[in-house]
């Protein structure tokens, strides 16, 4: 017996990676699991139904129940589409898990306007579409009186959130958008006994951050867990998407064994006058506030993991960093 016996759940982007891990354990957990994912490459391109099909054998063959779908999230009737997949396929929907993303890296000067708004498509444009199919079959069977508890558990990323990782001007806009989403939603859909939380992945060993410097190496030989793992956040998720966890309109970061609740924008210190400001009075008031540097809060971020000691390494690196998508941009173009 497992905590998700009977659930029926949508993941995502679920052929690879963290959406991957998800599915095996949900359906470790006993839960029936629609395994969504075109098969595309990183940056969204191609296609590869055997993807979704390679978790579904892998599931079944471990005694669990999976049926796969291929559609985008980005297509407006693709989301509607794994919706009813479920619905056909095991007769309801218990958990949604939005989990695809797609990446496309470069610095703001050379990222093209079509870049932008495909990644934004996936990301936060492919979570409110699910989400939004999800909620409406949701909301129709509380109003034919069925109550059951329904969870939609939405991923984001230490880009976005917490790190502010150079170019990745897009994903990083796509992952705060999908956090703001979660807050909202949660507050819109608990009449119909929907909770919306979401998981913020970081330091995760995916094909998305393998290019990150320090990223591909592997544990000492001997470690018995490894703090990359994908699979890291996967309890995270099956919690939430389990009917007894009480939680909604939470951000929870999972960075290895270390799970984390994210307070967002929050006010921090402030100035005051009992009138209008003049531009002088403000340069000599602002000077005053704690306010955090971007370039202290990526070091931070990087020096444990990856070694960055100094700004000039920062700096460095965040150079590396615009000049590949630079070249990568013309490569393609």
């Amino acid at each position: 017996m497992g905590n998700l016996d009977g659930r029926v759940v949508l993941i995502t982007g679920a052929g690879r990676g963290i959406g991957r891990q998800e599915a095996l354990l949900f359906a470790a957990q006993g839960a029936k699991v629609i395994v969504n994912d075109p098969g595309v490459a990183i940056d969204g391109t191609g296609g590869d139904a055997g993807v979704a099909a390679d978790v579904v054998e892998e599931i079944t063959a471990r005694g669990g129940q999976a049926v796969a779908n291929t559609d985008s999230v980005a297509d407006w009737n693709g989301a509607r589409r794994m919706v009813n997949t479920a619905l056909h396929s095991f007769g309801d929907l218990h958990v949604v898990v939005n989990n695809a993303t797609i990446e496309r890296n470069m610095g703001l000067t050379d990222l093209p306007e079509q870049d932008f708004d495909d990644v934004l498509a996936v990301k936060l444009k492919g979570t409110f579409a699910v989400t939004h199919w999800a909620a409406r079959h949701w909301r129709d069977r509380f109003q034919a009186g069925t109550r059951a508890d329904r969870a939609v558990i939405n991923t984001s990323s230490g880009s976005g959130l917490l790190n502010p990782l150079p170019a990745q001007v897009s994903y990083a806009a796509g992952n705060a958008g999908v956090a703001a989403l979660t807050v909202v939603a949660a507050l819109e859909l608990g009449r119909y006994g929907v909770r919306v939380n979401c998981i913020s992945p970081s330091m995760a060993r995916t094909r998305l951050t393998l290019s990150v410097p320090g990223m591909s190496r592997q544990p000492p030989e001997g470690d018995r867990f490894d703090p990359l793992n994908p699979a890291a956040s996967a309890p995270v998720a099956a919690y939430l998407a389990s009917a007894a966890c009480p939680l909604t309109g939470q951000v929870l970061s999972v960075r290895g064994g270390t799970v984390a609740v994210n307070h967002g924008w929050s006010l921090g210190g402030h100035i005051h006058k009992d009138g209008l400001w003049s531009v002088e009075e403000l340069a000599d008031k602002v000077k005053e506030l704690p306010m955090d540097d971007p370039f202290d809060k990526l070091a931070q971020a990087l020096t444990g993991a990856l070694g960055i000691t100094g700004r000039e390494e920062l700096q460095e690196m965040i150079n590396a960093l615009l000049d590949q998508g630079a070249q990568s941009g013309t490569a393609s173009a």
